[in-house]
């Protein structure tokens, strides 16, 4: 398909107010798995992938057993996820997720950033519907042919692998996360993923001038202090 894999998620600034805000958002975002899955990461999958992706962030470990130690014990707080999708300043398109326990405050926080920026807060479908929602896998390699034999055989839903400059990236459906990472593992012998994720992959995409790039980075930077998003996605492109 030759649409090599970049991340359009939204990165924060790694200060140690960054970092705390990051942590946050892992400890909510594991004790609410944790709560509506279980507690025990063996049989809670989504926990494990959540915990592995949190390591991998370098989120230390005793926000990880709180968040866990928090949900096992039954008590805290009733968080519901909340999307809200629309078009950013420069017309990209964009999709929020969030984690709420008061969604008229959320709603209201969201909005804000929109108004404020000249971005457009849409329904719900209104960007989603311009993304694909896929687990991504990218290793080391130069043979797609061995990678799609593997998958195959292990019957996964394949939407992708590329090769590039020594790089493989696989797309599968999001369903099939922990399909696909198991017959990639069972299949090659120590194998390391550079990224192994969820997420939204944006169709097309949507180059902001740089008149529009300070209204762009205001309105990130307003998502990004809402303490309820949890995760920005979107499909433009900025030129550094």
């Amino acid at each position: 398909m030759g649409r090599k894999f970049e991340v359009r998620k939204v990165s924060m600034a790694k200060t140690a107010a960054a970092k705390t805000k990051v942590y946050s958002k892992y400890g909510k975002e594991i004790y609410v798995v944790a709560k509506n899955g279980g507690a025990d990461p063996d049989a809670n999958l989504s926990l494990r992938r959540l915990i592995e992706k949190a390591k991998k962030d370098q989120v230390p470990a005793h926000v990880i057993e709180k968040a866990v130690d928090k949900a096992a014990g039954g008590a805290g707080e009733d968080f519901a996820p909340a999307r809200y999708e629309g078009y950013g300043p420069g017309g990209f398109m964009v999709i929020v997720d969030c984690l709420t326990d008061n969604v008229n405050r959320t709603i209201t926080d969201v909005r804000n950033c929109f108004t404020k920026t000249d971005s457009k807060l849409g329904a719900q479908g209104s960007a989603a519907h311009m993304f694909d929602h896929l687990a991504i896998f990218g290793f080391k390699g130069d043979d797609d042919e061995v990678v799609l034999e593997a998958l195959m055989e292990a019957d996964v839903d394949i939407q992708d692998v590329e090769v590039d400059d020594g790089d493989v990236t696989v797309y599968v459906p999001h369903t099939e996360f922990f399909k696909a990472k198991t017959a990639l593992t069972d299949a090659f012998d120590g194998m390391t993923f550079d990224v192994e994720e969820i997420t939204f992959v944006p169709q097309s995409q949507t180059e902001i001038s740089d008149d529009a790039r300070p209204m762009f980075d205001k309105f990130m930077d307003m998502l990004n202090d809402c303490d309820d998003v949890q995760n920005i996605y979107h499909n433009a492109i900025v030129q550094e």
